[in-house]
């Protein structure tokens, strides 16, 4: 499976790739979770007690870049969307779950729609952890099932 990562990564665009994901990931998501503040002055805290959640978001986002770049290659190697649609899939879903730091916004969802967004953002932010660590689980299995399909099915000589 290291074979997998050394051959998808050998090439400059993959890492550019990888890169540009992970950045359009977790500028925004520490800026939604209040970790890095704009105005007045640029301001980066990270504080003992949110400490897991910087960790998790900076797991999340390079996890996510991870699996999109391999899905990436994995596309353009295979190209037949039979076979593709699943590891695809689950990237998505594993980004879109841990992608939900809700709680600073919560005021503008709550105004929009009542009780509803309430009770949506409450849950979120109350959830925000569990709901970052399956998405961190979901992300590694897709992973493992895109080296393995790349080691097998499109017979990558390791």
């Amino acid at each position: 499976m290291n074979n997998i990562f050394g051959i998808i990564y050998s090439k400059p665009s993959y890492i550019l790739i990888a890169v540009g994901i992970f950045s359009l990931l977790f500028i925004p998501l520490i800026i939604i979770s209040e970790f890095l503040f704009l105005e007045p002055f640029l301001v980066f805290s990270v504080y003992p007690e949110t400490t897991l959640s910087f960790s998790l978001i900076v797991t999340l986002s390079f996890l996510s870049s991870l699996a999109v770049s391999m899905n990436i290659y994995r596309v353009k190697l295979i190209k037949e969307t039979r076979k593709i649609g699943s590891s695809i899939v689950g990237t998505i879903i594993g980004a879109s779950a841990g992608a939900c730091s809700c709680g600073p916004i919560a005021f503008s969802v709550i105004a929009t729609f009542g009780t509803i967004g309430s009770i949506t953002s409450s849950f979120l932010t109350i959830y925000e952890i569990p709901i970052r660590l399956t998405s961190i689980g979901i992300l590694g299995i897709v992973i493992f099932i895109t080296s393995k399909s790349l080691s097998r099915e499109c017979k990558v000589n390791l």
